[in-house]
């Protein structure tokens, strides 16, 4: 049986016992483009093999196991670049993974259910999977590369009209809907002939909702102060 508290992520510990104690790690490791074969590594070695910050690695990971890190556990992070690597490769995974496999199954369950209920429903992911396209547009296109030349340090930052609080001020909360999906296909939606594929859909919208939260968090609590530290430090 898998443990309900998952153990809080240090250097000294090995990456294969705490994927086999929460292996929605696999997900965390993905998007920082570490290969599953960990070996018997601990975590400060598979950083060190994989030329990552380690205190970034750290601060990400914990969050898979449900701990938030403070303001100290955050300032040391040495680098953005890591933060937004991650977030960039996450994007990846959404469009290119967990949206068409929504799809999918969307497709199948609208194969046996008519309802107008359901075509609500259908209608609702539709215009929530434009708007995140857009959200991950202004993202990979204005906010991102904003954010790396702050890493470079890149003099043309100091004249250029976005900011960390722009980005901020701007951020959309896609995370939230999904969660709404989710609900109003639990309420509404009955599919007695097929459970299976309604199960699946449900089990991709959980995983979904989980990593979108995380995503989120680490753009608002993590990203922002960081940019916003560089930020000042570039303007004196």
């Amino acid at each position: 049986m898998y443990k309900n508290q998952k153990s809080y992520i240090t250097k000294d510990k090995k990456m294969l016992d705490l994927i086999n104690e929460n292996f929605s790690l696999l997900l965390c490791l993905q998007h920082f483009d570490i290969d599953f074969a960990v070996d018997n590594l601990t975590v400060g070695e598979l950083c060190i093999e994989n030329k990552i910050d380690l205190n970034a690695f750290i601060v990400v990971a914990n969050l898979y196991n449900g701990f938030f890190p403070d303001y100290n556990e955050i300032n040391k992070i040495g680098t953005i670049k890591p933060i937004l690597d991650y977030l960039k490769k996450s994007h990846s995974f959404y469009i290119e993974d967990k949206y068409p496999e929504l799809r999918y199954y969307l497709e199948k369950i609208k194969n046996v259910h008519t309802s107008r209920d359901f075509q609500l429903i259908e209608q609702f992911f539709n215009d929530y999977f434009e708007e995140v396209l857009e959200h991950f547009k202004y993202e990979n296109e204005i906010a991102f590369p904003y954010f790396f030349s702050l890493e470079r340090n890149d003099k043309i930052t100091q004249s250029n009209s976005f900011s960390a609080n722009e980005y901020s001020s701007h951020h959309t909360d896609i995370e939230t809907k999904l969660t709404d999906l989710k609900n109003l296909f639990l309420k509404h939606i009955k599919i007695k002939s097929d459970l299976n594929i309604k199960r699946k859909f449900l089990n991709t919208l959980f995983e979904l909702e989980f990593d979108l939260k995380i995503h989120s968090y680490i753009e608002e609590k993590i990203l922002v102060p960081l940019s916003k530290k560089i930020e000042n430090q570039l303007n004196g």
